[in-house]
Formats: C-alpha cells, structure tokens, sequence
C-alpha cells in the first residue's frame, strides 16, 4: 500500500518543479500538496487522519521582504492552530522537516522544541537565553558522515557521501535529538557563516560585526514528541541537492519511518530508559 504523504511549502522561494520530483519518483508514495497559509487548516487529526507522513518545506509565522525597512515580519500563530498542532503530536502523527522549515514561527518556542532548534533571520530569544541571528553559507561542499548506520533511515546511504548546499548555524537541542548525520564543516567558528539579517538588509555574504556561538555539526536527528516520530534534515537547498540520490533515499526513508511501527516501538522505548534514567 503507498504512502500518503502531505507535502507543505510557503514562506521561502523555491524551484517547485525540481523539488516535487523529489515525490514523484517514490512509487511507493502518493502525495499532495498545500501551501500556507492555507495547509494551516489541514494541521490536525481529523483532516491528517489517513496521512501517513507530513513533510515541511516551509516557514510559516515569518514574511520575508528582502531591502525593506521591516524585512522580517513576524506572526503569531492562533491558539486554535497551536491546539490542533498539539492533537496531532498526541495522535503519533509523522512529521518530516526540511532545511529551512528549522525556522517557522519563531514567535512560538514550542514549535523549536519540536523540531529541536531554531533558524533566526533576526536576534532572537530561545530558552531564555538571547541568539544573534543565525548565519548561513550557500553551496558549501561537506562531506557527510553517517552515525547510525543501522538506522532505517540510513538505509542504502553511503556511511560517507559528499554534497554540495546550504549550510546553517543556528541554535540546536543537541541534548534533546538523536543524530543521524554529521557534517565535517567547522561549525565552532561562525566566520564561516554569513549573517542572516545583512542579506535580508540586502548585504549578502556578510559577517562584518556579526558573531555566532558555537554551532552543531548534526545536519540530521530524529526526536520525538507525545507519540510523534519527528525527522530534521539540515539538507534540501535547491535543484542540484533535489536531484542527490543520496538526499532522496534520506526523504523517502524517513517517510518509511516515521510512518512505521518500528518508530512507535522506538518512543516507547526511549520513554521507557528516560523514566529509568
């Protein structure tokens, strides 16, 4: 039987057509599409009841308006939106995030403990401790380290592979994910990274008088929430990265789980040895 799969975008420019052959070339899905804000509505378990797996591709509670006095934008989401988001994570819902979705509602510190961290293209506070804004660095080659192999999400991916994208350094919840891939970039340095808040003022490829603390190597994890198996993939910047074999086994095997039993057994487990611990 297919899996259905939700597919969320809005927020944050794109190349569709590269990026949904992405789910095209899965037989083994079936899936549609919404953007925001209209997907909002779709967010809860009555509308997500037969969807397997729900995968952002977004950034919603954030308008973008590059060389404007004002070119972050921040929205509240309604509590009627953050209710039905907390049934879903109660219903054991599958959730996958991509690349930039790290840095939807940033107003909304919950939905950061969901993901396990936050993307900010404005300073920012976050478990109450204050963050410069998040830096980036485009098309950067990295050579990717697989650190559970045996995880049915590394199935049939090389335990080293090298590709070409995005890289982000953002605050991340190291203690509270459990990795899946290593990036052998120096995340310790910020000038490695350019300020997310120049480029929105228009002075891309920038770090003068910008600072970052020292940032993650984790460019993947799985967490999870109430009964909710969670993947982040840090990965997925445009149509070269679309098109990596290796990023398109990541996508369809972490829909593989966290849409599966296996994953289920998993949390359980997990709350098991934390009740212990």
């Amino acid at each position: 039987m297919k899996k259905k799969v939700l597919v969320i975008t809005g927020g944050h420019p794109f190349e569709e057509d590269p990026f949904f052959e992405i789910f095209n070339s899965f037989e083994n899905v079936d899936w549609f599409h919404e953007k925001q804000p209209k997907a909002s509505s779709l967010l809860n378990p009555e509308k997500c009841r037969d969807v397997d797996a729900i995968i952002f591709y977004d950034i919603p509670g954030v308008e973008l308006k590059r060389n404007t006095d004002l070119p972050v934008e921040v929205v509240d989401p309604t509590s009627e939106y953050k209710e039905n988001f907390e049934r879903l994570l109660e219903t054991g819902q599958g959730l996958i995030f991509l690349h930039h979705a790290i840095a939807g509602w940033p107003s909304w510190e919950r939905y950061a403990d969901v993901i396990g961290g936050r993307f900010h293209y404005q300073p920012g506070s976050l478990h109450g401790i204050n963050y410069p804004d998040s830096g980036y660095r485009f098309d950067v080659s990295q050579e990717i380290r697989v650190v559970d192999p045996d995880h049915p999400i590394c199935k049939g991916i090389p335990e080293n592979f090298t590709i070409t994208d995005e890289a982000y350094i953002c605050p991340i919840f190291e203690d509270s994910v459990t990795p899946i891939l290593r990036s052998n970039l120096d995340f310790e340095d910020s000038s490695n990274f350019y300020s997310s808040s120049l480029a929105m003022k228009g002075e891309m490829n920038s770090n003068q008088s910008w600072k970052h603390p020292k940032g993650s190597d984790m460019v993947a994890w799985v967490r999870y929430e109430h009964l909710s198996p969670i993947t982040y993939i840090q990965l997925g910047d445009g149509p070269t990265v679309y098109a990596d074999p290796n990023f398109r086994k990541l996508i369809r095997n972490s829909i593989n789980w966290v849409s599966s039993e296996e994953a289920k057994k998993w949390i359980t487990s997990e709350k098991s040895n934390r009740a212990i611990d």
